[in-house]
């Protein structure tokens, strides 16, 4: 099991992939109701113009999304989904035979069918307990697995959200997925604390602050604050005005140890990477 920090390694498609964290993972969506405006993709030509910018940015993941997962958002139809994710994942594995997707669902039949579509990783917000075909089918594709914590479902998650103490029970929460992801046979997993899902804006800062602790699962870590309310309800800013607070929150989400960065803007998230390293690799004069 590698830790937090160092490379990362998964098996893909029957070959070993190894990127050097921190890392970006481009965002995707294939929906009409994502709650930044401007990632609305709606066309296939929409969706390979924003992969090519993400990748050029730097991203070294795709990660594709049919469904919203924004607060208050409905279920979606399985076909629905079904025919916004699968078009687009085969245009992009077409387009860029070299890149990583992720396949954001919880869904397990959408997740098989990513991944036999050219997908190389999933991503569930439910963490294997929406549908309990999830984990089985992952081990089965041999994909690696982002699960991530989220206190109720995207329609109710955000009605009050309430803990005792949010990092002790988020971290036991991804602690006990991930047991479950190991005994169904899931090689490769990323924890994600879920920032915004059930959580108020003290939950989310408190998790940012205690990301170290998410660090000591010895798993690698992704982070997903871009452009998020924690954000606009400090700054008094709109998802659209939010880029500058989403690269602070990178930038100290960095500093906690996480090795993946999941971004709307995959330039500005690199920018944040390289001058980290700058500092860190600089000596100190007297």
């Amino acid at each position: 099991m590698q830790g937090a920090g160092e490379d990362i390694v998964w098996g893909v498609h029957g070959r070993l992939v190894c990127l050097r964290p921190p890392v970006v993972m481009g965002i995707l969506n294939v929906t009409p109701d994502s709650f930044v405006a401007a990632t609305r993709l709606g066309s296939t030509g929409q969706v390979l113009a924003s992969a090519a910018r993400l990748l050029e940015d730097g991203a070294s993941l795709l990660d594709v999304g049919g469904a919203s997962s924004r607060p208050g958002a409905a279920e979606l139809p399985l076909e629905e989904e079904r025919a916004r994710v699968l078009p687009a994942i085969r245009a992009l594995r077409r387009e860029f035979p070299h890149a990583l997707i992720s396949v954001d669902t919880w869904r397990a039949a959408i997740a098989r069918e990513a991944v036999e579509h050219g997908a190389d990783l999933v991503n569930d917000i439910s963490a294997g307990l929406m549908d309990p075909d999830m984990l089985r089918t992952v081990a089965a594709v041999r994909a690696p697995y982002i699960l991530m914590h989220m206190q109720g479902t995207p329609r109710t998650m955000q009605r009050a959200p309430a803990y005792g103490d949010v990092l002790a029970e988020v971290v036991k929460f991804l602690s006990e997925r991930l047991l479950a992801a190991r005994h169904a046979g899931i090689a490769d997993v990323v924890v994600d604390p879920g920032f915004g899902f059930g959580k108020n804006r003290s939950h989310n800062f408190a998790l940012l602050k205690g990301l170290p602790a998410v660090r000591q699962l010895g798993v690698p870590v992704l982070a997903g604050l871009s452009r998020k309310r924690m954000i606009n309800e400090v700054l008094g800013t709109t998802p659209a005005e939010a880029l500058n607070g989403t690269t602070v929150l990178n930038t100290l989400a960095l500093l906690a140890g996480a090795d993946i960065l999941r971004v709307h803007d995959a330039r500005q998230a690199m920018e944040a990477i390289k001058l980290l390293a700058a500092y860190a690799e600089s000596a100190p004069t007297v």
